[in-house]
């Protein structure tokens, strides 16, 4: 089975809803022409990434009674999506949240495991933390999604391995790092090095999305990519501008990857979570 996938590197505007809508939408129809499957937007990109006090105005609730979310519904009946949004819950409790929408559906809702507090990131303060990380069914097989840190601690990256994920999707609202293009380029090239290690190690496919543009005086790289299950770059490397980047890919090769380095098979998670305890145990005051 082979399908096409889309990387919608877009600048969102700060908190203006109605504005990244319709980007999104015209994205969509950009898509759709391109016969892209899947497509896949970044961290947050419904409302910008530095929203701080204005998160209750910006979050959205995941279902048709909200006419933001509604209208992103309907854009998914002919192609599937991962939006990045602020979330609402029934409890008035707010998330960075991502939703994989198909057939004018919710599939599933991640919200982010690990809010950063240190350097530039604030998020805890403004955030409740998600908890828990799982895969979940697709019509183009088993996908797991995380954002921007959850995916620079291995531990979720290898519980949607262990819960079946085939294809990883991380998106991310990264910064630049450093003042001058070397060392941009530098901490770019450490989120590349943790992407091909993510899918030679679990032997997925890893679909990473990132935004661009400016806020508060912070820069963001881009830099999609998708890596093949033998940890190789099928496309990157396409950095500060706006694009819908599209890569075709081959399910199969999931099956070639694994026959010959059969690392799922010969896993033992059983011997982690004993391992874990021992640790839990040892370390409790």
């Amino acid at each position: 089975m082979r399908i096409t996938v889309g990387l919608a590197q877009i600048y969102p505007k700060l908190a203006d809803l109605q504005h990244n809508l319709e980007k999104h939408l015209h994205y969509v129809e950009q898509a759709k022409l391109k016969n892209v499957d899947l497509l896949v937007f970044p961290e947050l990109s419904m409302t910008g990434y530095q929203v701080q006090d204005l998160v209750p105005e910006v979050a959205l609730h995941a279902d048709a009674s909200d006419p933001i979310f509604a209208e992103l519904l309907k854009a998914s009946v002919d192609i599937d999506m991962v939006v990045g949004f602020v979330h609402e819950d029934a409890r008035k409790r707010f998330y960075i949240a991502d939703a994989y929408l198909s057939g004018g559906e919710l599939v599933h809702i991640h919200h982010k495991l690990y809010l950063p507090t240190y350097a530039m990131f604030d998020e805890a303060r403004y955030f409740a933390k998600g908890n828990s990380v799982r895969a979940f069914d697709t019509r183009f097989g088993r996908i797991g999604m995380l954002i921007c840190e959850d995916f620079w601690h291995v531990s979720p990256a290898y519980l949607l391995w262990l819960d079946g994920a085939d294809l990883m999707i991380l998106n991310s609202s990264s910064p630049s790092r450093g003042l001058n293009e070397s060392e941009h380029l530098g901490g770019t090239r450490w989120v590349e090095i943790v992407n091909q290690t993510y899918g030679s190690m679990f032997t997925s496919y890893i679909i990473h999305c990132n935004r661009v543009g400016y806020e508060d005086g912070k820069n963001f790289w881009g830099g999609s990519s998708v890596v093949d299950p033998d940890g190789e770059f099928m496309t990157h490397g396409l950095y500060f501008d706006e694009a819908l980047i599209t890569q075709d890919i081959d399910l199969n090769q999931l099956h070639r990857t694994r026959s010959r380095l059969p690392l799922l098979r010969d896993e033992r998670p059983g011997l982690v979570r004993r391992e874990l305890t021992r640790i839990l145990n040892e370390n409790l005051d």
